[in-house]
């Protein structure tokens, strides 16, 4: 299957784009010399072009059906915002020099989650930069970076991304990324990148008017969900997945923290998930930089980690939601929504003992019972926090 994006190969660009229910696909040059030029489909939808003579830095779009023109939804840098053109991006002109660097070990993560727009005075990765000493200092072993894919305007929590290959310009784009994966590399921090692949966000969403990348099969909180198992999904998958592999590829990216995959809805034989887990081990099982899927998961769910021959989706770890909010409800006696289910210390000596504090017994907040049992799997297969972004900022009034 093809992989959709644009790319430079011995100075020519290939152009590629899924729009498998578009009966005329052109490719706009914008610069550095305005040409269209016409694409080619195959069976699977996905139309391509190869255009000699491109250099990094060119603009485009897509003309669909001779009429409107969109951004490329495998954008990987949108330089004049979400409705803007996309740029063609030169990824061999970055000089990487983290080669002899030995990789962290899962079990030795001591994670710092990190927002890139409010984490230095510069609010861009430069400016992070200056500051990785001081988390070196604190005993931190790897960062956690706040979704970077482009979205709207110059500040955003990130998780209303647009562009999910794209890395937000006011940031630092393409390059300021891989100079602060590069610099956290050098000094012995591994980088985990958040992404989002149950949702995308509203503004400059333009995946609708290419293909079938929705359905309103299931509904999620933030409208029609991804179409991970319905006509067409193979696509749509893949889109997924190449996403994965091209963070952890062209950026060095050593972890990806997948964000709510409960809200990822998908009833196929083959779940996107458990696909996504397969091709990353196979892309970088037998390396020498291991690569991990940590997941975000509200269910308390075994099958999350457990191993792909058993029936599970084979994530290296998952977060331990129940551990933050033993602690909280002690400390804090807050008790509202589902902090209703904690309170006392023996929800925490649980969690400590048998991974969750729920894990098949009955939810008050959920009025239901909630969780399965995990006590087979060893602790590494958990992140465990005192606070995360969704706890201290997730919140009425902030």
């Amino acid at each position: 299957m093809k992989k959709p994006g644009a790319r430079l190969n011995g100075g020519a660009g290939t152009f590629t784009v899924w729009a498998p229910l578009r009966k005329d696909v052109s490719l706009h040059i914008i610069e550095p010399s305005d040409q269209l030029i016409e694409m080619e489909a195959d069976k699977k939808g996905f139309w391509s072009v190869t255009v000699p003579k491109m250099k990094n830095g060119a603009l485009y779009k897509y003309r669909l059906d001779d009429s409107v023109e969109w951004p490329d939804p495998a954008s990987h840098a949108q330089p004049q915002g979400v409705h803007g053109p996309s740029m063609l991006v030169d990824h061999s002109e970055f000089l990487w020099t983290d080669e002899s660097v030995t990789p962290t070990l899962l079990n030795d993560y001591i994670i710092y989650e990190l927002h890139i727009g409010t984490f230095s005075k510069e609010g861009n990765f430069e400016g992070a930069i200056q500051h990785l000493s001081h988390l070196v200092e604190l005993g931190i072993t790897a960062v956690e970076i706040m979704p970077v894919a482009q979205f709207p305007g110059s500040r955003n929590w990130g998780y209303d991304g647009a562009y999910p290959y794209a890395v937000q310009e006011s940031y630092g784009g393409v390059t300021g990324l891989k100079n602060f994966v590069n610099e956290c590399h050098k000094i012995n921090i591994s980088v985990i990148l958040d992404v989002v692949y149950n949702h995308l966000g509203p503004e400059g969403n333009y995946l609708r008017e290419f293909g079938p990348y929705f359905t309103n099969r299931y509904k999620t909180p933030w409208g029609d969900s991804l179409n991970f198992d319905g006509a067409y999904s193979d696509c749509v998958n893949e889109y997924f997945i190449g996403n994965a592999i091209y963070w952890l590829r062209e950026f060095h990216i050593d972890a990806l923290r997948l964000d709510a995959v409960h809200a990822i809805c998908d009833f196929g034989a083959k779940p996107f998930l458990e696909r996504l887990s397969q091709r990353v081990e196979e892309e970088f099982g037998h390396t020498d930089s291991p690569k991990f899927l940590i997941a975000e998961s509200d269910l308390n769910d075994a099958r999350i980690i457990r191993p792909r021959s058993e029936g599970g989706f084979q994530m290296d770890s998952q977060w331990n939601d129940d551990f933050h909010h033993a602690i909280h409800t002690v400390i804090s006696g807050e008790t509202n929504g589902y902090y209703s289910d904690f309170g006392l210390v023996k929800h925490l000596e649980k969690v400590l003992q048998k991974g969750f504090a729920y894990n098949g017994n009955y939810s008050k907040a959920r009025k239901r019972s909630h969780g399965n049992d995990v006590e087979a799997f060893h602790t590494s297969h958990f992140v465990v926090c005192a606070q995360n972004h969704d706890q201290i900022g997730n919140r009425l009034l902030g």
